[in-house]
């Protein structure tokens, strides 16, 4: 029986909770008459905010209370920013849905240098990002990098109250919260890999709710996902998570995919890269691939340090 309404478990944040009326307006617009409510949740990820991510459980800590909530019952769906989804979903999950892909690339946040290469020596750049410490760390090695967490609005007010130089921030969060003016230039691929998924949004669900899945299914984009497929295997035979600096970035063009991977060392900014194309078909056995010829350059002492 197709359910007459739908509740989306979300945490609190204002990009988390712009990114489920997102989807709560696609899913409205594409069933008629289906009511959608928000279960706005707070996670560990989101109340832990003195130390980093990589040393606190990573990023599956984002996704936690929102499965319980689907699990109890209290929740029939969850909306994410894909790069915090897990290369490996917890037991009895899926994602049935991923949305078009926004900007994936980062962006340079800084009120007073225009550029990455414009910053005095040894300025101050916040992330919390390993992946983005190491590609910092490979262009401009004399930079003091200092961790930065917090939901968008509290970086951004670190920032202006003089906490940092500059800090390094997603453009499609900024993008979403109509804060694209911030964007002082983008670090985009393939000089600058993003993290796997970066600037798509994920709806994870049980997968024992065939029902529910199948409303959720109509928002799916077919070239989004063999992007991001492709993107997540790699990181999954790397055994990614956020605590290794991985970045991942796959095109879809009329030929097949092109996949482009990195691994990292956020201590010394040394990047190992490796590249390979494949059919449309074959997105899991391209990430593969890359992730096999980034072994084969010594990611694995890299990722070992991590």
């Amino acid at each position: 029986m197709t359910p007459s309404i739908l509740r989306i478990a979300t945490r609190k944040s204002a990009l988390a909770l712009w990114q489920a009326e997102h989807v709560a307006a696609a899913l409205r617009a594409a069933h008629p008459g289906l009511t959608v409510d928000l279960v706005p949740l707070s996670t560990r990820g989101d109340e832990i905010l003195d130390q980093p991510l990589a040393t606190i459980g990573g990023k599956g800590l984002f996704l936690k209370e929102l499965e319980v909530a689907m699990l109890e019952g209290r929740a029939d769906l969850a909306v994410h920013s894909l790069k915090d989804v897990p290369a490996e979903l917890e037991p009895g999950f899926a994602l049935p849905a991923i949305l078009p892909r926004a900007d994936a690339a980062d962006a340079f946040v800084c009120n007073l240098y225009a550029n990455l290469t414009a910053l005095p020596q040894g300025a101050r750049v916040g992330t919390s990002s390993l992946r983005r410490q190491a590609q910092l760390r490979a262009v401009r090695p004399d930079l003091s990098l200092l961790d930065l967490r917090g939901n968008v609005g509290t970086r951004l007010a670190k920032l202006d109250d003089g906490h940092y130089d500059a800090i390094v921030l997603a453009c499609a969060g900024l993008e979403r919260l109509g804060l694209a003016t911030r964007i002082r230039s983008r670090l985009a691929a393939p000089a600058w890999l993003p993290a796997p998924g970066q600037g798509a949004i994920a709806i994870e669900a049980r997968d024992d709710q065939p029902a529910v899945l199948a409303l959720l299914a109509a928002l799916d984009d077919d070239e989004t996902r063999l992007a991001v497929s492709a993107e997540r295997a790699m990181n999954h035979a790397l055994g990614g998570s956020c605590t290794v600096p991985v970045g991942a970035w796959c095109v879809v063009t009329e030929h097949g995919l092109h996949l482009r991977g990195m691994v990292g060392d956020a201590a010394s900014g040394q990047l190992i890269h490796a590249q390979a194309s494949s059919a449309s078909d074959q997105a899991n056995e391209l990430g593969q691939q890359v992730a096999n010829a980034l072994f084969e350059l010594g990611a694995a002492a890299l990722l070992a340090q991590h």
